[in-house]
């Protein structure tokens, strides 16, 4: 993580944003800009939070820990959005771990000057109110993902989000690399089931298995596949 404040920056995404509308007074000088590497943690699971997080360049995976130590995908973050708005309202511990999966800018104010100058703050509090019921409603649907859509859609829908796009001097593709144990854990899979359906993803055509990474080849049909899922 590198932490700076640059006022430049900060200024490009508040005004991309609209960011000074969510606050009755101006909150730039308390604002600093945090960069993230790809697969580097914003937030891990029981850790204090130090910071509201306002995410505005890069994607991000949401995923919790269980008691019996698994992990399980809850969401993608690849709007804008914010980062420890249940915490500042509940607890001062995260409740889940999001991790970079891509590099990854946020805004952050520091949890003091969101407790002194912001939890007053009717335009703020209406959009944390905001924030919060749309989380809600996309955890009522992801809750339920596991049991109502195939592990196909839901491995279409992760290699789309979290691929890494690569240009070379004829096109850009989607390849993916990564720790296929650990991908079964987080769909809520068999690593023996996870095999087989990346298997039956290059016998359509729609990936292409080169050493130990996967080529998306059909990126059209990949993203039909993966539909709205864990959105």
């Amino acid at each position: 993580m590198i932490r700076m404040k640059d006022k430049e920056k900060i200024k490009v995404y508040t005004k991309r944003y609209s960011m000074e509308a969510l606050f009755s007074r101006d909150m730039e000088n308390y604002m600093e800009l945090f960069f993230f590497k790809k697969n580097e943690y914003l937030v891990k699971h029981s850790d204090k939070i130090r910071y509201l997080f306002f995410l505005v360049d890069g994607k991000a995976k949401v995923f919790t820990t269980l008691s019996n130590g698994k992990s399980l995908l809850l969401c993608f973050y690849q709007q804008f959005m914010v980062l420890g708005d249940v915490e500042i309202l509940d607890s001062d511990e995260a409740g889940n771990n999001v991790q970079a999966i891509e590099d990854t800018c946020c805004i952050g104010i520091a949890i003091e000057h969101v407790r002194k100058y912001l939890m007053e703050d009717a335009k703020f509090l209406r959009f944390l109110c905001r924030s919060l019921g749309a989380k809600l409603n996309s955890c009522s649907k992801n809750s339920s993902i596991n049991l109502l859509y195939s592990l196909e859609t839901r491995l279409a829908t992760y290699i789309y989000t979290t691929g890494e796009r690569v240009r070379d001097s004829e096109r850009e593709r989607i390849v993916f690399e990564e720790n296929l144990t650990e991908i079964a854990e987080l769909l809520g899979t068999s690593y023996r089931h996870l095999l087989r359906t990346l298997h039956s993803l290059c016998e359509k055509g729609i990936l292409k298995k080169e050493g130990s990474q996967y080529e998306v080849v059909e990126e059209k049909i990949l993203s039909s596949l993966s539909g709205d899922v864990y959105s």
